[in-house]
């Protein structure tokens, strides 16, 4: 599946997506779109790119880049 098919589903589809073929990366707080206070959800890998899930449910935002910061080598 590529990330423009995943953008057709519904929201049901989508969530039953991220359920079965998702790989839970970590917890990520999505920055509020009006500079509000972050949203907290997980980001997921699925397929050749990554989607963010909120808490809640209600907002599911795929993105070609990889959101989480990078891991400190000690």
């Amino acid at each position: 599946m590529t990330i423009e098919h995943f953008k057709t589903l519904t929201h049901a589809e989508k969530l039953s997506e991220i359920k079965y073929h998702g790989t839970l990366l970590g917890s990520y707080d999505r920055p509020n779109e009006e500079g509000g206070s972050k949203v907290p959800g997980d980001i997921f890998e699925l397929h050749d790119f990554w989607v963010y899930l909120s808490d809640e449910e209600d907002m599911v935002i795929p993105t070609r880049r990889n959101p989480l910061p990078p891991v400190e080598e000690a």
